[in-house]
């Protein structure tokens, strides 16, 4: 008996001791896509019968996972692939696990949105944010083929467009210079193409994009309005993968694949217009010599260095020509560039570092012998931001970081051709810097209410050389010398600004389908642009917050009504917002702000505000998805010597925009796409009578601003896509045919008030002889009924 005691003791402790040895805290891991090597973004973690107590992956597909007893089966289930299933044994959960799931070839189209958690409206913190999956922006139809974010964009609730053919965007009563547009983390000062038709992402190259117009986290900051974070994805780490496509006026190119094996990685990706050939191929002489064309170039390279840091280095150029046969010629150009530095230190600790340079430039060539001349500028940010992220317990995070911003606009240079009469203009370069404190708390009260909250504390100093004027009562004015200027030194204070930026969010959650937000933001600015256009152009000249241009102030309340059904197969959301700025600036009558050191005699600085309504559905899964939104918004300013100091509506002020878009998948190998937009006529200023001078006819406008509008815009687009299904072949290819403006819409674009010869808008006066002349009005649209036909591939 005592040696079965002796055994029996022996066997319990060796079973023990096994059981003990098989017990692991925490399980980590990564799940990936199997073909791009991609990381799946909310792919849902479990071990098998206890999906309650599962997680889901963050941005970089990693998981971490409380541990079992082992072995035991591990489920990774994202829609839109294959469920994995995976015994998980005690030695191999030691370390990191990686997991290779497989798109489902006859749902692919069903995940066209949804690339997020199916509930994530609902019991997210973010009211005001939008999230468009790039998959949703490729099915979208787009004008001529060719494929745009900004355009994209615009489809969305809150969010106003310039008018036809420009992806300028407004958001929620803000001008297109309160919007931050950063790459990877960069700001991109230009973010167009053809003078606004395209934007400069090639979506072939990127991984995300998130619009923040409600509540932006404290780490963010620098506009008033919104944030447009656009991510690079990161290149696969198994082989060489390339996608891209021949469009009606582009094509595109991009390759990625491992760089130095499987820790590190790299993805190219190049686009090219080919309007100028078509050009050439003109017999008419005054087309064949011009030029049109633009052209960007991106990368990304990402390297993983040990178990717990990774890098990466982004880079974008893109540059614009539009040559009028050798004698004009203008180009801009951007330069991006960014360093990201992400460590791990603990299951619950992280850091991101991120160095970044952003540069803009442009020219202007004019060829004449009497009058011609060289006009150059750029401006440059480069930064540097650091942000910890701890998770305190289980329901509380902090964040807090450090970012500090340069800036240097460079003097406006003319140079006169060497007879020209013209006098040569150099104004004086601009510098500031900003230096931004943040923190920021979430914290989960109970499983029903969360909240948010977060401050920012910018610091800005305009910086010299540089000579600050004085006027006559503090007040510049553009007939009047100032009576006194002082003159500062290289990097010597000229002028201080400093503001807290509070942040803070609520959530309380109804049910699990249905829960209320509540939210408050203040954001300052300290560059915007003085422009008489509200569409932007490549020359439009940023202002740096100084003596008579403080920053922008904008304080916005949002509340919010989020609602799924069907299992998340839809969702409804409602969102109501006020937003106040002071100090918006807008120019005089006549102002003339490209070649003065002197700007602020012709800027006004007021107030401004905007409120409105935003209503969206939208259908996630089955062989339709899409949404449909309107938007109910106004917005206006009050700046003392405009309008008679009376209220008036900026130009981008448009009470009513519906838009709808639809995708149905026939088959495997027929999708369609639908878009319907409809919003009220931008608010313009028509004149109200004329008057001649020099025997010519002048128009006369109202001292009141903008009382006018255009016609209502709308349109329909639409698309038709075949591709073969794919059975495992290394080529895959597809045809895009789209029709933009499907029924001929002659949208306005501009509107000429002149004089009509012969009742004939189009005659000239070295046409012949004038019978009649009548005062009339012109109108120009640009484009009608426009097919393009667009072959994608994937290899």
């Amino acid at each position: 008996m005592s040696f079965c005691r002796i055994l029996s003791v022996l066997l319990f402790l060796s079973l023990g001791n096994q059981g003990f040895s098989q017990i692991k805290s925490k399980v980590t891991g990564q799940v990936l896509d199997v073909v791009k090597s991609e990381p799946l973004v909310g792919a849902n973690v479990y071990w098998e019968g206890q999906v309650s107590t599962g997680t889901i992956t963050d941005i970089d597909g990693n998981f971490t996972l409380e541990a079992m007893t082992f072995p035991s089966k591990l489920v990774i289930s994202y829609l839109g692939y294959e469920k994995s299933i995976r015994v998980i044994q005690a030695k191999e959960a030691e370390k990191p696990i990686k997991f290779y799931l497989k798109p489902e070839e006859l749902s692919l189209q069903e995940v066209i949105i949804q690339e997020r958690r199916p509930d994530e409206q609902v019991k997210n913190l973010e009211i005001g944010k939008a999230s468009v999956p790039i998959e949703t922006i490729k099915n979208i139809p787009a004008l001529f083929g060719e494929v745009d974010l900004f355009r994209s964009l615009q489809l969305l609730p809150g969010v106003q467009t310039a008018g036809e053919g420009t992806t300028g965007l407004f958001v929620r009563g803000g001008s297109a210079d309160q919007n931050l547009v950063q790459l990877d983390g960069a700001p991109v000062y230009n973010a167009s193409h053809f003078f606004g038709v395209f934007s400069v992402f090639n979506p072939d190259a990127l991984k995300k994009v998130d619009l923040y117009k409600g509540n932006m986290p404290s780490q963010f900051g620098g506009r008033a309005s919104s944030l447009i974070d656009v991510s690079l994805r990161e290149g696969g780490k198994d082989q060489i993968h390339g996608e891209g496509g021949i469009g009606t006026i582009s094509s595109r190119l991009s390759i990625d694949g491992p760089l130095f094996g499987k820790n590190s990685s790299f993805i190219l990706s190049a686009r090219r217009t080919y309007a100028d050939v078509f050009l050439k191929l003109s017999s008419d002489p005054n087309l064949n010599n011009n030029k049109l064309n633009f052209y960007d170039l991106s990368g990304k390279f990402s390297f993983v260095i040990g178990e717990k840091d990774k890098l990466s280095i982004s880079t974008y150029q893109g540059s614009d020509l539009l040559g009028l046969d050798n004698q004009f010629a203008l180009g801009w150009s951007n330069w991006v560039s960014a360093v990201n530095w992400n460590r791990v230190s603990s299951e619950s600790s992280f850091f991101d570092m991120q160095a970044y340079h952003s540069r803009y430039s442009y020219k202007v060539d004019f060829e004449d012998r009497d009058n011609g001349f060289e006009w150059t500028n750029s401006l440059s940010e480069s930064g540097v931001k650091a942000a910890w992220t701890k998770v305190i317990k289980e329901p509380t995070t902090v964040n807090w970081g450090v970012h500090s911003q340069v800036y240097h606009f460079a003097p406006t240079d003319l140079i006169p051709a060497p007879d020209s009469p013209i006098s040569p203009i150099n104004t004086r370069s601009v510098q500031g810097i900003l230096n931004n404190l943040f923190v920021g708390l979430a914290h989960d009260f109970s499983p029903k209410v969360s909240t948010e909250a977060g401050l920012r504390w910018g610091l800005f100093n305009q910086l010299g050389s540089g000579m600050q004027y004085f006027y006559p009562n503090d007040l510049p004015e553009p007939n009047q010398d100032p009576t006194d200027s002082l003159a500062f030194g290289n990097l010597e204070s000229m002028k201080f600004y400093q503001g807290l930026e509070p942040r803070i969010a609520f959530r309380y959650l109804i049910n699990p389908e249905f829960s209320v937000k509540l939210a408050y933001n203040r954001n300052f600015q300290y560059v915007q642009i003085a422009s008489n256009s509200s569409a932007g152009l490549p020359i439009d000249r940023w202002i740096l917050a100084g003596n008579y241009t403080p920053p922008i102030r904008s304080d916005q309340v949002s509340l919010g009504l989020f609602k799924n059904f069907q299992s998340n197969r839809w969702e409804v959301s409602l969102e109501g917002y006020y937003k106040d700025l002071d100090n918006v600036i807008d120019l005089r009558n006549g102002a003339q702000v490209l070649f003065t050191d002197r700007v602020e005699t012709e800027l006004l600085t007021g107030r401004g505000w905007a409120y409105g309504l935003e209503f969206l559905l939208r259908k996630n899964t089955g062989k339709t998805t899409g949404w449909l939104a309107y938007t109910w918004s106004r917005a206006w300013r009050q700046i003392d010597g405009i309008s008679r100091n009376q209220p008036y509506n900026p130009r981008f002020d448009r009470p009513h925009d519906v838009t709808l878009v639809l995708n149905h998948e026939f088959s495997p190998s027929w999708t369609a796409g639908l878009t319907m937009v409809y919003t009220t006529g931008q608010a313009v200023s028509f004149p109200v009578g004329s008057y001649v001078v020099d025997n010519q006819t002048v128009p006369l406008y109202s001292d009141f601003r903008n009382q006018n509008r255009f016609p209502a815009y709308h349109r329909m687009d639409a698309s038709v896509t075949w591709k073969n299904a794919d059975k495992g072949r290394k080529w895959r290819g597809s045809w895009n045919f789209g029709v933009y403006n499907l029924y001929g819409r002659k949208n306005p674009f501009a509107y000429e008030f002149r004089t009509i010869f012969n009742d004939d808008i189009n005659f000239s006066l070295s046409d012949g002889e004038i019978f009649s002349a009548r005062p009339g009005v012109v109108m120009t649209y640009l484009f009608t009924f426009l097919p393009s036909l667009t072959y994608n591939f994937q290899f």
